[in-house]
């Protein structure tokens, strides 16, 4: 009688102990074949038992180290995917060419990427840039200053996953739109037109690998990208280089500051001033305003 008390008492705690463990399906077999074989004695059940409460222990330490490690990573800031994620059938009309869902209608896009192209060209003092930097006047120099503009937006756009990168294709798209229309203002003959836009897309594409290069790297290497792409190898003075290093420095800083959602809606861009008053102006900017629309 006090050996089957014994042997329910046991069979009680380590009824418990099965409650706490992560393995029912096994320990319940394996109390089960023990209950039936109580008379063996108790000595099994204490090993049985004691087996049970290593078990529970290393599962206790287990849930104890991961629930430091969750509290561990929250006290983090969340980690950022490197890529957007998106679908299968988004994946496969975008390898035949096709552009798959964005974040916001293409509309709107095309509406900021049209303002943004406009703040690049209407907000750059080019005046100054001829006269500190002593470039010539023309339509050259025009291009090579607004694609130095135009490449540091496509830097930040780029940040903001697929909607940004199809915002960049359609900049670029009003650039060489823009181009053209000022030659045949400019009265140049298409077929010299022609052959100068070639040009021009050559060395733009060129233009984006080599600041791509200079703007990871340090100021040597981005200082001869400027000296191949915006002097096109004539600059004799290293003051222009230093002061056009500075300027895309703090620029690219300037745009970072700004919110990605306020830059795909709206396309507003502000630019800081070639030569500044004073070097440590440079602060967060005020979020632009905009409607229901984006606009």
């Amino acid at each position: 009688m006090s050996c089957q008390t014994g042997v329910t008492q046991w069979i009680a705690g380590c009824s418990g102990l099965l409650q706490t463990a992560a393995v029912p399906g096994r320990c319940q077999r394996m109390l089960c074949s023990t209950f039936q074989r109580h008379k063996a004695g108790p000595f099994q059940l204490s090993k049985f038992c004691g087996g049970l409460i290593q078990a529970n222990g290393a599962i206790t330490q287990q849930n104890r180290f991961f629930y430091n490690m969750n509290k561990h990573l929250s006290a983090k800031d969340s980690l950022q995917p490197s890529e957007e994620k998106v679908g299968a059938f988004t994946r496969i009309i975008e390898a035949m060419g096709f552009t798959g869902p964005l974040k916001y209608s293409r509309w709107k896009i095309k509406v900021a990427a049209l303002r943004m192209y406009t703040c690049c060209v209407e907000k750059t003092d080019y005046e100054e840039f001829f006269n500190r930097c002593q470039l010539p006047d023309t339509l050259n120099s025009w291009f090579l200053v607004a694609q130095l503009h135009v490449w540091m937006c496509l830097v930040r756009l780029k940040q903001e996953g697929r909607t940004g990168k199809y915002m960049c294709r359609y900049i670029v798209h009003c650039m060489w739109e823009d181009v053209e229309q000022r030659g045949k203002v400019m009265g140049i003959n298409s077929a010299v037109l022609k052959e100068d836009l070639k040009r021009m897309v050559e060395n733009f594409y060129a233009a984006l690998f080599g600041y791509d290069e200079g703007i990871l790297c340090d100021d040597r290497v981005l200082a001869a990208a400027l000296w191949r792409n915006l002097f096109n190898r004539n600059c004799d003075d290293p003051r222009h280089l230093e002061l056009l290093v500075e300027y895309v420095r703090k620029q690219v800083q300037h745009l970072d500051a700004l919110s990605g959602e306020d830059l795909l809606l709206t396309g507003e861009v502000s630019w800081r001033p070639l030569v500044e008053s004073n070097a440590r102006s440079i602060l967060k900017p005020l979020s632009p305003i905009y409607n229901d629309e984006g606009l």
